[in-house]
């Protein structure tokens, strides 16, 4: 039988571990719950089967706008002919300032004034204005010919500018009231047809009235203009070879 002794120390290492598992419980607990919380910041910071995104590409540069594609073309028209800003200015009879401004895309030229500085820097308005065509694009889809504004004109290309190419084609595009801006000189000899609206052609000292359905024909020697005189839009199909316009 255990004595008394033997059942006071029983007692007393029974309720020295009741004790020390007590005293354990609550600090296993307290480590058990730091341990969960940090696995979920850890989770938050890098979860599982994240997958991390690569940082977006810059965008794309835009187009340049037709007007500062044609500045581009005139400084470099000007460049390879070794001309000064002068130098054009005087040839194509505007000033310094405004050659400047239109090589820098800050300023639009009338159609006039474009064809003055194409003969000033030795070339014509298709090639400042105008792609290349491509060998393998002989068709021209409406709605995706090229387009040239100046002023209050368009030029719908129906032929664009190839080395060697002898024949130019545009559909001319003008608002009410606009005009050419004075009359313009070049080689070779032109034909039109009026397909809408209502024109005044002047060629050399004659004025002539013109409209819907009409055509005609002239040297490209003889001083040419024309001016919308109706009241809507009008628009001609203008052909002239060699391409010097």
């Amino acid at each position: 039988m255990p004595t008394a002794k033997s059942a006071t120390q029983s007692a007393t290492k029974s309720a020295t571990k009741s004790a020390t598992t007590s005293a354990a419980a609550p600090a296993a607990k307290k480590l058990a719950s730091k341990q969960v919380a940090s696995k979920k910041v850890t989770s938050k910071e890098a979860p599982t089967g994240a997958v991390r995104r690569k940082p977006s590409a810059p965008a794309a540069a835009s187009a340049p706008s037709p007007t500062a594609t044609l500045g581009l073309r005139l400084k470099h028209a000007r460049l390879v002919g070794g001309l000064t800003l002068l130098q054009v200015a005087r040839k194509a009879d505007c000033s310094e300032s405004l050659l400047s401004k239109l090589e820098r895309g800050l300023a639009t030229p009338s159609l006039a004034m474009l064809h003055r500085l194409a003969v000033a820097l030795d070339t014509n308005i298709a090639a400042l204005t105008s792609e290349e065509a491509p060998l393998d694009s002989p068709i021209r889809r409406a709605g995706e010919r090229h387009v040239i504004r100046a002023g209050g004109i368009a030029l719908e290309r129906l032929v664009l500018p190839q080395r060697g190419g002898l024949l130019q084609a545009n559909i001319h595009i003008v608002s009410p009231g606009e005009a050419s801006d004075g009359q313009i000189v070049h080689a070779g000899e032109e034909v039109g047809y009026v397909l809408e609206g209502t024109l005044e052609l002047m060629l050399g000292d004659e004025t002539y009235l013109i409209e819907a359905g009409d055509a005609f024909h002239f040297p490209s020697h003889v001083a040419h203009g024309y001016r919308n005189v109706g009241t809507g839009i009008a628009r001609v199909l203008w052909v002239n070879s060699p391409a010097t316009f």
